[in-house]
């Protein structure tokens, strides 16, 4: 039996202040942590400028992903947010108000230890709503010359990730871990942010590392490791890249459910995953409020035990030239279905299969039993709003021909039905006595939206 947990938002129990030096920047600030209502998300306030605005992380802020995530928009913009986004996350608190009295939170050690702990002096606590998660449920996949990610439906949130360089491999790394906050602060939060000794240079050129050093970065110079304290994990630099993974995913407004496998990471390439989430789950959403204003689709009724024409074009998503059947004569509780197809000369396949020959396609048989489950299965799931996408077919046996003037009976029956996704069925056509096609069809259940 699953069961399902509700959790709670979270937020702080009072503020927490800390204080420190921008790592770009190089700038003074001080950051405070403030409680904040149910549904109010993370929020990000700069008291430094006119009429204190605000900005909240979102996909479409982010506005700068060279070796850190900026966000901008207007006129404000809050960079290297990935590390104190990181440690709320890790946490688990969804609601906080972020102040800044400068453009960057402090890098303080390089790592989102300092966060956790100012977050746990914080004290979070539970409220009243709960989190609303995205469940990924469909693979996606980005990637950039030799670095890509994917992400696959995972019941919870787990990070597989492999970290190497074009320097001969000598920093290649690799980790994956079930993200909880468990696992979080103990594996995840300490690691600190790295450089690799000849980038240096360009990125002083570039505006960036005003503040940084070796008290809150480890640089690599060729197989040697520079650092004011020895390494916290043998694989520390994956595991900042991990952390920076759950710093910018952040950007979704909503805790993941999946599973990332990312090889060689960057922010670059965090961004691309998470808009490509993001642009799902708003499109998921936006189908959702569209199916709320349409009136329901037309589903099979328990005591209908026949179908008409006009019953099949009303539950299947098939037009011409690719309907068919032609009639339900029998359906047979939740499990069994009789459907016939009238095999007419008409038909436009019998042109080219073949001349002078005309023999029924026997993937058009396949096809025919592949819509005659779909409207078993949609029965067996009072399907409203719900397609039938047919997956596979196993142990297909062709053993006559169908010609012109047959009349193909098709027989269905529903072998299996797993959560309400995944289906298998068995089915066979015959014309009179004779058994002219069978085979194994697997089917998987999507909304009509998507």
């Amino acid at each position: 039996m699953i069961v399902s947990i509700v959790m709670k938002q979270r937020t702080i129990h009072h503020e927490a202040s800390i204080k420190g030096k921008g790592l770009h920047t190089g700038e003074e600030v001080q950051m405070t942590l403030k409680p904040a209502p149910d549904n109010h998300g993370v929020v990000f306030r700069r008291v430094d400028l006119y009429g204190k605005p605000e900005i909240k992380p979102n996909a479409e802020v982010v506005s700068d992903i060279m070796r850190s995530t900026s966000i901008s928009s207007g006129h404000i913009t809050i960079n290297t947010v990935e590390h104190i986004l990181s440690a709320l996350s890790g946490t688990e608190v969804d609601n906080v108000l972020i102040e800044l009295d400068a453009s960057e939170p402090p890098i303080l050690d390089g790592s989102a230890k300092p966060f956790v702990q100012l977050i746990q002096k914080a004290e979070p606590i539970e409220q009243e709503a709960e989190r609303d998660f995205f469940e990924l449920k469909e693979p996606v996949s980005v990637s950039r010359g030799n670095s890509s990610y994917i992400a696959l439906p995972h019941n919870g949130l787990k990070i597989t990730c492999t970290l190497t360089d074009d320097r001969g491999g000598s920093h290649t790394q690799h980790l994956s871990l079930d993200i909880n906050s468990q696992s979080y602060i103990a594996d995840i939060a300490p690691a600190r942010t790295f450089a690799f000794f000849e980038e240096v240079e360009s990125l002083r050129q570039m505006g960036k590392i005003r503040g940084g050093s070796l008290d809150n970065a480890i640089l690599i110079k060729g197989d040697t490791i520079l650092s004011k304290e020895p390494l916290r994990f043998k694989d520390e630099l994956v595991r900042h890249k991990i952390l920076d993974i759950l710093g910018d995913i952040t950007h979704l407004g909503k805790p993941l459910r999946a599973h990332i496998i990312a090889v060689r990471p960057s922010h670059a390439l965090n961004h691309a995953l998470t808009q490509a989430i993001y642009d799902i789950m708003r499109a998921e959403s936006n189908g959702r409020q569209k199916k709320e204003k349409q009136t329901p689709s037309v589903i099979v009724a328990p005591e209908e035990t026949a179908l008409d024409i006009r019953g099949i074009l009303d539950l299947l998503p098939h037009r011409y030239p690719f309907v068919m059947i032609d009639r339900v004569t029998d359906i047979k509780g939740d499990s069994e279905l009789v459907a016939i197809k009238n095999v007419s000369i008409n038909e436009p396949y019998f042109q080219g299969h073949y001349p002078g020959r005309p023999i029924m396609p026997a993937v058009l048989q396949i096809e025919a039993m592949a819509q005659a489950a779909g409207v078993l299965l949609l029965r067996r799931i009072s399907g409203d709003g719900k397609v039938a996408l047919f997956m596979s077919c196993d142990k297909v046996k062709l053993r006559h021909p169908v010609v012109p003037g047959d009349q193909l009976e098709i027989q269905v029956k529903l072998d299996k039905v797993r959560g309400g996704k995944i289906a298998k069925a068995s089915a066979i056509c015959k014309v009179g006595k004779k058994n002219v096609s069978s085979c194994e069809l697997m089917f998987a259940l999507v909304d009509d939206t998507d």
